[in-house]
């Protein structure tokens, strides 16, 4: 009877059902235990010595398997199969230690029926009896030093300790399978079209758009607080759409690139460097800020006619909604400006708000040149030179001259120059003696090394830098009678101007050679800017009745072909408060990469300013916010 007990036991483990996943070694310790000659007496003893053992010693003591039993009612094994199957899913829906957590990285096999009308779980076969205790083979393997080391890992139930009372219930036959659980993506899977290279820090920034990108990541990460900064705007949208990356790359570095220890201790900024790997000039950093190499610039010019009140909002004329990005560079040119020069700088401050601060500033009399830089880029700067020239020495009050101010941004040199020619119907030729005395005169650049000493003379100010931009109140007119003008300006259809600048003196007088040589003019879709009434669009309506003209200009200079290209030339309409219309003027230039031989500005700019103005920009956001609260709660009531 022994023996066909025996042979039983082997056929059961040796011929396992189909749901069977036990290693061999899990076999060979389990025969390792059974008894050669099992008895009702020798099986009481074995458990009553496991009972006293577990009561004394750690829950990680091996202990041998009880033998298996054939079970005598075989109907009954399919509804047993069930009622524990429907039990264990149970407790693993309400066990949180049971749950699908990625930190549960051991799991249990399900339990499946082996043929023959035996239960296999693991490698264990079980008769259908309620009564008696059993022990998991994973308790036997519970007792090596590897799983000991492993404890952490272990889900709460094998970690608990065991009971005399817990045998039937808790410790059912377990498999010994590991497998993890399955990881879930945190975010939705890249794009195949889109590029994972990390998207280069560009220098154009959409207009009012603070960082929508954020609102879209808070939600992905259930709240979680993401740092903010200024510059990123254009980031996340030359990325695929892999949250998990972008989010790891903003918590590491924002959008800044990392910067290795051997980089700190080689790089030496401000000490002349000419090397074109590692400068703070080179094509290195130029690359990493503007890849295509070209840096937007925003000109805009305008005779105040001195008026001491200024634009109650200046946006239209700096921030103009038609324009998709702002600028890098902010240069305005003021001709007879207003009375408090300090009052208009501060007013251009607030205007552009904290993104950009302003590099330099220069006045030659009324004549006011200031130059605004994205804070990002003022360490590519080198240090600003200006010069002045009168043409009306005369004059006690400078009216009519030039400011020119000139700096180095990464390896190409700029100059920038507001005048004030002579005014007058027919003194074509002392504006052009204005313009000959302006170029001779303008004693630049000063400490400022020539980029292409081959190409300068001296005897003309703009051959000497890469780009050159010019531009105020030419007072060149157009020859022809009011009425004339008046309707061919009428006449004009979807911006043409060509009828009317066909007499144009300074479009004449630049064909001809005798002024402006080599610049260039982008093409003209606006009307006449001068001369106005005040406050309206009627040209002038006094006893003088002066012909409509295109005063106010901006030309361009480029030692290379193609450097400069023009964006966007037009007035600014919605101004009104001089006799002159200002001119913008929206550019893409060609920037190339220098040393660091220069002399570097440092980031160098008027701190006092940059405060003030954003103060002020502070306080009228406030004021426009009671204003809107207090007319959002006073309501009239009408009884009729």
């Amino acid at each position: 009877m022994a023996e066909n007990e025996e042979d039983s036991l082997c056929q059961s483990c040796e011929a396992p059902g189909k749901g069977d996943s036990v290693v061999n070694d899990s076999q060979a310790l389990k025969t390792l235990f059974i008894p050669a000659k099992p008895s009702r007496e020798h099986k009481d003893a074995l458990k009553l010595s496991a009972t006293n053992k577990e009561a004394d010693s750690s829950p990680y003591q091996p202990r041998p398997p009880p033998r298996t039993r054939l079970s005598s009612k075989s109907g009954s094994v399919e509804e047993t199969v069930r009622a524990r199957r429907l039990k264990n899913s149970q407790e693993s829906l309400s066990d949180p230690t049971e749950t699908g957590s990625s930190t549960d990285s051991l799991k249990e096999d399900q339990t499946a029926p082996a043929p023959g009308g035996l239960v296999l779980r693991g490698a264990s076969t079980i008769r259908n009896n309620q009564n008696s205790s059993v022990r998991p083979v994973s308790a036997v393997m519970r007792g090596s030093p590897v799983f000991r080391d492993r404890g952490s890992s272990l889900s709460e139930y094998e970690r608990r300790p065991t009971s005399p009372q817990s045998d039937t219930t808790d410790h059912q036959v377990r498999s010994t399978k590991m497998r993890l659980s399955p990881v879930q993506p945190t975010g939705p899977l890249p794009a195949l079209e889109k590029s994972f290279a990390s998207a280069t820090l560009r220098a154009a920034n959409r207009i009012d758009r603070d960082c929508l990108d954020y609102a879209v990541l808070a939600r992905e990460k259930h709240g979680e607080r993401l740092h903010r900064n200024l510059s990123d705007s254009r980031l996340l949208e030359n990325m695929g759409s892999d949250s998990a990356s972008v989010n790891s790359m903003r918590s590491t570095y924002s959008v800044l690139s990392p910067i290795r220890p051997q980089d700190v201790r080689n790089r030496s900024f401000l000490e002349g460097s000419v090397l074109g790997s590692g400068a703070l000039l080179g094509a290195e950093e130029l690359e990493r800020y503007f890849p295509d190499r070209r840096v937007g610039i925003f000109i805009a010019t305008w005779n105040m006619q001195g008026e001491k009140g200024l634009p109650s909002n200046l946006d239209d004329l700096l921030l103009p909604t038609d324009s998709e990005f702002a600028q890098d560079f902010y240069v305005i040119g003021v001709q007879e400006g207003c009375p408090d020069r300090r009052e208009w700088e501060i007013r251009l401050q607030e205007t552009l708000g904290p993104y950009y601060v302003m590099l330099y500033a220069a006045a030659h009399g009324v004549l006011y040149l200031n130059v605004f830089i994205r804070r990002d880029l003022i360490w590519f700067c080198s240090e600003v030179e200006h010069a002045t020239v009168t043409t009306r020495i005369i004059s006690q009050i400078k009216t009519k001259g030039a400011v020119g101010l000139a700096f180095t941004f990464f390896g190409t040199s700029f100059l920038f120059i507001t005048s004030h020619f002579t005014s007058g119907d027919a003194k074509v030729y002392e504006r052009i003696l204005d313009y000959n005395k302006i170029v001779e005169a303008l004693a630049l650049p000063k400490g400022l090394p020539d980029t292409n000493p081959y190409r300068s003379t001296t005897s003309d100010v703009t051959t000497r830098f890469d780009q050159v931009f010019w531009f105020g109140d030419f007072n060149f007119r157009i020859s022809k009678d009011r009425v004339d003008v008046e309707t061919l300006i009428n006449r004009t259809v979807g911006g043409d101007m060509g009828p009317l600048l066909e007499h144009d003196q300074l479009s004449k007088e630049i064909k001809e050679g005798s002024i402006f040589k080599g610049f260039h003019e982008a093409p003209i879709h606006f009307c006449p800017t001068y001369k106005f009434d005040i406050g309206c669009d009627i040209y002038d309506t006094t006893s003088k009745q002066r012909t409509p003209s295109y005063t106010d200009r901006i030309l361009f200079r480029n030692r290379q072909a193609d450097d400069i290209k023009v964006v966007k030339y037009t007035s600014c309409s919605s101004i009104k408060t001089s006799d002159h219309r200002p001119v913008i003027g929206v550019f893409q230039v060609k920037v190339r990469p220098g040393r660091d031989n220069i002399p570097l500005g440092a980031g160098q700019f008027d701190r006092g300013l940059y405060l003030e103005g954003i103060r002020r920009r502070i306080t009228r956001e406030l004021k426009r916010r009671e204003a809107m609260k207090n007319q959002s709660s006073s309501t009239i009531c009408t009884i009729s």
